[in-house]
């Protein structure tokens, strides 16, 4: 279902396309990212190998306009691939206390490069390939959404955003995704847009996500984004717009041989 049926009013006939993420390959699941440019605020997607079986990944929303912050979303992006990488690498780590070590080390960087307080929601997760599993932090961002075959659960916030106290942690948590179950990750530009004085919402981004279920990663973000623009282009949307997914493949039975 396109997401222009959810509003009223007449689409852009010119929208842009959505710039894919450079995103690495992974084992019988893909992921991806979309966003737009030129960037008006403080979003930043990344991604990194750090082990044969983890990728990290985060999605970042550092407050303010991008001609103010960009200096300190280049230090988060930085910090968040040094140090993910030592603190991943190794076979043995526990990945919930190598987690919770990522989220001090980005707090850090965005106190000390902003010379005080800048408010950043985050949302960071590493995925293990052969388990099957994220572990992840949600310092205030907009939940994760976690689809399965209970349905959509949402990955609330496990700490405060990062940028406000130097002492502040988030708690990590780990959950599972099943062959077949994805996780879609969109920022507050997204769930913040306008259309006719109404904010486009969480819920329906679940919307978009239960009519797609089965897409793979690239074309959840790409159609999200896309037809987002074209019912909230018309309002000049203040804010980024980044989505970013996670699809777990489904396993198919083997034909028999006769």
């Amino acid at each position: 279902m396109a997401l222009r049926a959810l509003f009223k009013g007449k689409p852009d006939p010119r929208p842009r396309d959505p710039i894919q993420a450079e995103v690495p390959k992974l084992r019988d699941a893909d992921m991806a990212a979309a966003y737009y440019e030129p960037r008006i605020g403080g979003d930043l997607c990344d991604f990194i190998r750090v082990h044969p079986d983890r990728v990290l990944f985060a999605l970042l929303d550092v407050a303010g306009r991008a001609k103010e912050n960009n200096y300190i979303v280049s230090a988060a992006r930085a910090t968040f691939r040094k140090c993910g990488a030592a603190l991943f690498a190794k076979d043995d780590i526990n990945e919930a206390e190598a987690m919770i070590d990522l989220c001090l080390e980005l707090n850090r960087t965005i106190l000390q490069s902003a010379k005080g307080v800048r408010e950043c929601s985050a949302f960071a997760g590493c995925y293990r390939e052969g388990l099957g599993t994220v572990c992840y932090f949600n310092g205030g961002h907009t939940p994760g959404l976690l689809l399965d075959q209970g349905g959509i659960t949402d990955l609330t916030a496990t700490g405060l955003p990062l940028g406000l106290f130097s002492h502040a942690v988030c708690d990590a948590s780990i959950v599972a995704l099943p062959p077949g179950a994805g996780l879609l990750l969109v920022s507050r530009g997204v769930a913040e847009a306008e259309w006719e004085g109404t904010e486009f919402g969480l819920d329906r981004v679940k919307e978009y996500f239960l009519r797609n279920r089965g897409q793979n990663a690239s074309d959840l973000c790409n159609t999200l984004l896309t037809q987002l623009q074209q019912v909230t282009v018309a309002k000049k949307t203040g804010n980024d717009l980044t989505a970013m997914a996670l699809a777990r493949l489904s396993k198919t039975p083997k034909p028999e041989t006769g």
